[in-house]
């Protein structure tokens, strides 16, 4: 059984696949990754090379599915396969692959995969804020961190508001 942080980053590397999937960052993560797979195994990589390749012809031609649907499919595939990998190991491998796993995809990230999301989906590379009014929902389809707390009315004192009050800065030295 895998701990919070390894399942969440096994789900990070399945958005990541179906995310760089025919964008110019998707090379770069297919080498990456398949080299992760493969553990110092070139036949083993090169098995991967050819999954992670079919899964990108899948997403870019797929008939009759909605895109979504099927990127979501997709990125659980290649989620279970990384828990899988990484159950596979015990103690420091299982440490030292997850750590070369969070380092190719920050190196990913950096090199400009784009965040989208399919026709009426919101995607962002950063934080949304929502805000319902009496009597209304707001709903969203989470993929990352989440901080949920009462928003106070707008004239509440600063105390009440979301991070407490802003810290003072100190008076320059009179003298």
């Amino acid at each position: 059984m895998l701990t919070e942080a390894l399942a969440t980053l096994a789900v990070s590397g399945g958005t990541a696949v179906v995310q760089a999937a025919g964008q110019d960052a998707w090379d770069g993560l297919r080498s990456q990754l398949a080299r992760w797979f493969g553990r110092g195994d070139a036949q083993r990589e090169d098995e991967e090379l050819e999954r992670l390749s079919r899964t990108a012809e899948a997403l870019r031609t797929a008939p009759g599915e909605e895109p979504e649907q099927l990127r979501s499919r997709y990125a659980g595939i290649w989620q279970n396969r990384i828990e899988d990998l990484l159950e596979s190991l015990e103690g420091r491998d299982r440490a030292e692959a997850a750590e070369a796993l969070r380092s190719l995809l920050a190196e990913s990230e950096r090199a400009g995969l784009d965040v989208s999301a399919a026709d009426g989906g919101v995607a962002a590379a950063g934080d949304i804020n929502m805000q319902a009014g009496p009597g209304s929902v707001v709903a969203a389809a989470i993929r990352g961190n989440v901080h949920v707390g009462p928003v106070p009315p707008p004239d509440s004192p600063p105390e009440e508001r979301p991070g407490g009050p802003r810290p003072q800065t100190p008076a320059p030295p009179q003298g």
